[in-house]
């Protein structure tokens, strides 16, 4: 159900970007049939461990390129899968070059730009990544910022990784409305000030009762 208060006196629409725009499973889905049985596993694992790693960088105040995360991760995965060729690596790490962004993503962009809201990624993904994302997704134009932690060198949840928002926009928190499908990160940016709509688009739990969500929805355009 659309909920336009939660846009009121809103000047930026902020949006995670794996799992809030871009599907991060789409990557194995497209190699699904070559994969086998374990497919599914093999996508939740190297996600799993590509946020494993970030955090634990983050606390650690080792920052490394979410990219090289991201490959790490599938290494880690394939070596946990045996049963699936390793030849298949760089299709995989091509194709996570290029995620599907999820259907309704543009509309949505769209229809925010068209209220006077700019329209903001914000990502733990490095530039170049983002980058590569963005314009296989065709989004570039719908974008007003692409924004990365690369530039903090460190990972959400920590402060400073928010903070980049209000730095780099010019703004302040109550300006912002932002938008993530991860509830670790949702936590992240309540805490920070934001107010936060958790995405839930696979119907999970609730999670981190102490920074809940100012709004819970199955899809970004059941805002707008």
């Amino acid at each position: 159900m659309s909920d336009p208060d939660l846009l009121a006196g809103k000047s930026h629409a902020v949006f995670d970007a794996y799992g809030t725009l871009f599907d991060v499973h789409s990557a194995v889905a497209r190699h699904a049939d070559a994969l086998g049985s374990r497919a599914k596993d093999l996508s939740e694992l190297w996600r799993a461990k590509q946020l494993e790693y970030s955090w634990v960088h983050g606390l650690m105040g080792r920052y490394v390129a979410f990219w090289d995360l991201t490959e790490r991760a599938l290494d880690f995965a394939l070596a946990q899968h045996p049963e699936i060729d390793r030849a298949h690596r760089e299709k995989l790490v091509d194709a996570y070059r290029d995620l599907d962004a999820y259907d309704e993503v543009a509309g949505v962009l769209e229809r925010l730009r068209g209220r006077g809201v700019g329209t903001v990624l914000f990502s733990n993904g490095n530039a170049a990544m983002l980058e590569r994302a963005v314009a296989a997704a065709g989004l570039g134009d719908r974008l007003d910022a692409v924004l990365s932690v690369d530039s903090v060198q460190t990972f959400k949840t920590a402060p400073a990784a928010y903070q980049l928002v209000l730095d780099r926009l010019g703004t302040e928190r109550r300006d912002v409305l932002f938008f993530s499908s991860n509830r670790w990160d949702i936590a992240g940016a309540a805490g920070f000030g934001f107010d936060a709509v958790w995405v839930n688009r696979k119907g999970q739990p609730d999670e981190y009762p102490d920074q809940p969500p100012r709004a819970v929805v199955t899809r970004l355009d059941a805002v707008i």
